[in-house]
């Protein structure tokens, strides 16, 4: 009809849907996501960057002779790094980390190193999954990082039990970045699962910081941990935000812009609501940290941001169209925004000046609107219908739903 009216008027609405998608996505930033989230509290925030710099040690061969600190140092006592162990000694089964005991803070640290381009071993470890292939406590997780965390939680256990034992004040931080962020996620979750096995019965002793983490667990179990897992994403990171399959990331990371265009329409084609009722689509796992430092259309960058929230729908599913979209995934740049928007928030809020009793009352406090602002994600995800979700019971313990596995080691697998 078009053709006979001498007037394209199908090919001229396509190409015009087109210009606006695009026009869109030039314009998106990831900003927009996390515009209406509120604002990050230096008491939170506070262990972010100190984190990143322990992860950044498990680098260094030698940290009494570091050869890539980054400026001002590790900031850490070499002396207390309890434990270290390298390729060689995990046999590929997990990438490297360490355990620090960080006794200025009272905290025991599992640290895991992220992926390392020239060993086969992490690309293993990280394409090991497959959409619905394993489930663990009432969700899917990834299959791969799953198998990782089991094997770490069995071969440290007894050592992490010595530990509690002898500093049973301390709490116990897992923290990540990239292959090393999904691992801890999961590793936390074994452990939360297998309480006993380290002699712990409060589920509040255990943290996890997850640092430019993969999608790795379903949206359930994202919400439902979300008061022990924290992960923290800077502006445009890409991986966050890969739902397609990382095999195919890693096999087109020459031509990594046009998979993620490709991706970036996908996801726009995709209804919501499908996304959230699939069981088996993988999310970022537990309370998100979104560290923003760009605008569109301004050129630099500017005084970093730090927003929060438990997000159900709207956790980072879109592809963020940006030259920065792998520079943000760096360790390196995350370690150094993150500390410039906490010396920031330090000189905002005048912390420092603080007594002692008063920033007792505020942890208190934020413990309570965290876990306020927890139930209601959860309450959320009840009325959206996502699979599985379910709310907290008025006994502060989740309701056991049928099928559910109650320790680390009762995971379905559905091969």
């Amino acid at each position: 009809m078009s053709i006979a009216c001498c007037c394209p008027v199908l090919e001229c609405v396509y190409c015009l849907a087109c210009a606006r998608w695009a026009w869109q996505k030039c314009l998106y930033t990831a900003g927009h996501e996390s515009e209406h989230w509120g604002l990050a509290t230096v008491e939170e925030f506070e262990p972010v960057p100190r984190l990143c710099r322990l992860i950044l040690a498990v680098y260094e061969d030698d940290l009494h002779n570091p050869l890539w600190a980054p400026p001002g140092g590790y900031g850490i006592n070499p002396d207390w790094v309890f434990l270290r162990r390298n390729d060689q000694e995990t046999e590929g089964r997990a990438p490297p980390y360490m355990i620090y005991l960080d006794h200025e803070n009272a905290d025991i640290v599992f640290a895991v190193r992220g992926l390392n381009l020239a060993k086969e071993s992490d690309y293993a470890v990280l394409l090991d999954n497959k959409l619905g292939q394993t489930k663990f406590d009432g969700g899917y997780v990834h299959n791969g990082l799953l198998k990782a965390a089991e094997w770490v939680f069995d071969a440290e256990c007894e050592v992490l039990r010595e530990l509690l034992k002898k500093n049973p004040s301390y709490t116990l931080t897992f923290a990540g970045h990239s292959l090393g962020a999904g691992l801890v996620a999961l590793l936390v979750m074994v452990a939360v699962q297998n309480r006993s096995k380290l002699g712990i019965t409060e589920r509040n002793r255990f943290r996890c910081y997850t640092i430019a983490p993969a999608r790795c667990m379903s949206l359930n179990l994202a919400v439902r941990y979300a008061d022990v897992i924290n992960s923290v994403v800077l502006q445009d990171d890409f991986l966050p935000r890969t739902t397609t399959a990382l095999e195919d990331v890693f096999k087109s990371l020459f031509c990594l812009p046009c998979l993620l265009c490709l991706m970036c329409l996908k996801d726009t084609c995709t209804m919501e609501e499908k996304m959230l009722k699939d069981p088996r689509r993988l999310y970022a796992p537990g309370r998100l940290y979104h560290i923003v430092e760009r605008r569109p259309c301004r050129i630099g960058r500017f005084p970093p941001v730090v927003r929060t929230a438990v997000p159900v729908d709207g956790r980072f599913e879109h592809i963020v169209l940006s030259c920065n979209a792998t520079s943000d995934h760096a360790i390196i740049w995350i370690e150094r925004e993150s500390q410039r928007a906490l010396d920031l928030m330090v000189e905002k809020d005048g912390v420092m000046r603080v007594p002692a009793k008063q920033k007792m009352v505020r942890h208190v406090s934020l413990a309570r609107e965290h876990s306020e602002e927890h139930k209601a994600a959860l309450q959320r995800a009840v009325a959206l219908d996502i699979p599985q979700a379910y709310s907290p019971s008025t006994y502060g313990t989740f309701h056991e739903m049928e099928g559910a596995g109650s320790s680390g080691g009762s995971s379905e697998r559905g091969f």
